[in-house]
């Protein structure tokens, strides 16, 4: 945590006065659970800047085919692309509870970060590694297994999301997000069928155990071990 916000988003990389600066662009507004904040294909270029709450970011083929594409929380910055890119969102964006956020146009947000070097530098910084995260998942579909695949995300998500368990010296965690197993499985890139054999396998090994729409890591360095990761932040 930096500043109250976790340090992998947006807010948890600003510097003290940007910080302050940040939480007073645009207009603040809330949004009930399941409420969809910003539409794929919408030609508008504001971005929201989530100030509490979950989104879960959600894309739609042309046959029909919707696959989860990323998880975003309060701190975050969303819909970054359109505006800089001025093209169509690429996504749509859907409150997964409760959510407030700060709805700053694009000029505005320019204007903050040409005045703001670390605001910027922030922004390069969590494009590049939203990036990163994508380049691990296409590796992923060609260099592991489904098991392998799904227990990747898993540890990935516990280490941006997850809520340490009291007494277990950091060996255990909560996944600090609510995911159905088809989201989970759209995250991994697998058919729904074979995620929920690979998250069946995952729990005969004792690494995690499952309730409904909830996950706790049970062993966070057999996890990592297994899932062939470093214990580094992809954010």
């Amino acid at each position: 945590m930096r500043h109250g916000w976790p340090s992998a988003t947006f807010l948890g990389r600003l510097q003290p006065t940007s910080l302050t600066a940040a939480l007073e662009l645009g207009t603040l507004a809330k949004y009930p659970a399941h409420r969809t904040l910003l539409h794929q294909g919408d030609e508008s270029s504001h971005v929201l800047l989530i100030t509490s709450g979950v989104v879960k970011v959600v894309a739609s083929s042309a046959d029909g085919c919707d696959m989860l594409l990323a998880i975003r929380l309060a701190g975050d910055l969303v819909g970054e692309m359109a505006a800089f890119e001025n093209q169509p969102r690429s996504g749509t964006v859907i409150a997964c509870g409760e959510v407030t956020a700060r709805i700053i146009q694009r000029r505005t947000l320019e204007t903050f970060l040409t005045g703001h070097v670390d605001a910027m530098t922030a922004l390069f910084r969590m494009m590049s590694a939203r990036l990163r995260w994508a380049n691990r998942r296409r590796l992923d579909f060609r260099a592991y297994d489904a098991s392998t695949r799904l227990a990747r995300v898993i540890a990935e998500l516990a280490q941006t999301y997850g809520q340490a368990v009291d007494g277990t010296e950091g060996q255990r965690c909560v996944l600090g997000v609510t995911l159905t197993q088809s989201e989970l499985a759209s995250l991994a890139g697998l058919a729904l069928p074979t995620a929920e054999k690979a998250l069946a396998a995952l729990s005969q090994r004792g690494l995690i155990q499952r309730r409904y729409r909830q996950i706790t890591i049970s062993d966070i360095p057999q996890l990592m071990e297994f899932a062939k990761i470093e214990a580094e932040n992809p954010y």
